[in-house]
C-alpha cells in the first residue's frame, strides 16, 4: 500500500540565534606556500610529522600547494598553529598564519 502525504503547511523561516562570541571569534589558518626548492616528499613528510596529517592528507595538501600556490593545511587557534608554523619554517618551507573573523 502506498500512502501519499500532503504537506501544505508553510513553515516560517526564523533567523538563528547566534552567540556573538562564537560568531565573531577569529579562526586562524596555517598556510603553506609553493616554492621551487622543496620536494613533494619533503613537504609530505613535514605535514605528517608537524601537523599530524595522514600520508594521504599530506599528499593532497602538497598537490594543492603545487597547483594553486598555497594551501591551508590546518585551521585552529593561533596558539596551537604558531609552533607548527615555526616547525615548518625551520624545515625550510614557507608558511604563514592568516586570521579571518567569522561573522555576519
Amino acid at each position: 500500500m502506498i500512502q501519499v502525504l500532503n504537506h501544505t503547511k508553510e513553515k516560517k523561516w526564523e533567523e538563528p540565534a547566534l552567540d556573538t562570541e562564537i560568531a565573531f571569534s577569529p579562526t586562524c589558518h596555517l598556510i603553506v606556500w609553493n616554492d621551487d626548492v622543496n620536494t613533494f616528499d619533503w613537504v609530505i613528510e613535514t605535514l605528517v610529522e608537524v601537523c599530524g596529517h595522514t600520508h594521504e592528507q599530506a599528499e593532497q595538501c602538497a598537490l594543492l600547494i603545487h597547483m594553486k600556490g598555497k594551501c591551508a593545511v590546518k585551521n585552529g587557534e593561533y596558539e596551537i598553529l604558531q609552533p607548527m608554523c615555526t616547525a615548518i619554517l625551520d624545515r625550510g618551507i614557507n608558511a604563514t598564519i592568516e586570521t579571518t573573523a567569522i561573522g555576519y
